[in-house]
């Protein structure tokens, strides 16, 4: 098990990333199971949150505690339903409005895509996740997969570390933008079955890739290549 210490720094890192991807505005959070409850950040900008400002909730809470985002009831909904769930991010990345308000489900047209699941349900309501109720409602529509828009509000990720939760909210914002030209264009060609299976059985390998490169490009003084200037 991760040590408190390393987990926390972990939430932290994975919130300041998805702040920096723009990803999140003021609004988003992001968490991690840890034992017999979940480590959420609060109700604040991600770019400020720092290690003491994460919040403990235990899973079979029946209310929050004083500091907990009262969105902290998808997290727990979903952390109760699938025990296989150790990080989620929530985020709105801008084409996840444009693409859940079009689509009832989004199917992978992009190999990476398939690391978000066969595909990503849409969660058809646009209230806000702040009762158990509601929580549930949407929670109930990822049996199976690792992401879920949720129409006019957003979306979630899911992962096996807050920082692979936050590489799956980078793909599901290109899977979005994808799906979205390729409906403009009229043509829009979902992988195959086969294909889908192929791009998840490599996940394992290649998502941590990802993750590896997006906190080093998103760390603050990374080295920035100059855009091109035409000769």
């Amino acid at each position: 098990m991760i040590p408190a210490s390393a987990q926390r720094g972990e939430i932290v890192e994975a919130a300041h990333v998805l702040a920096r991807l723009a990803l999140v505005t003021a609004y988003g959070h992001v968490s991690a199971r840890s034992a017999a409850s979940l480590l959420i950040t609060p109700a604040a900008d991600l770019a400020d949150i720092a290690e003491p400002d994460l919040v403990s909730v235990p899973l079979d809470a029946s209310e929050l505690p004083p500091g907990a985002p009262a969105e902290a009831w998808a997290h727990l909904a979903l952390y109760r339903r699938r025990p296989d769930v150790r990080a989620i991010a929530r985020a709105q990345p801008p084409s996840a409005f444009a693409a859940a308000a079009a689509a009832a489900e989004l199917r992978p047209l992009h190999g990476q895509a398939a690391w978000l699941g066969e595909s990503v349900p849409v969660h058809d309501s646009a209230h806000l996740l702040r009762s158990p109720d509601l929580a549930e409602r949407a929670a109930s529509a990822l049996a199976t997969g690792e992401a879920l828009l949720l129409r006019g509000n957003g979306a979630l990720t899911l992962g096996a570390t807050p920082g692979l939760a936050v590489a799956r909210m980078a793909v599901l914002a290109a899977a979005c933008d994808a799906w979205l030209s390729a409906r403009t264009a009229g043509q829009v060609t979902a992988l195959k079955a086969e294909e889908i299976r192929s791009w998840r059985a490599v996940a394992d390998e290649l998502l941590p890739r990802l993750w590896r490169h997006l906190r080093r490009d998103q760390a603050p003084g990374a080295r920035r290549f100059p855009p091109a200037t035409s000769s």
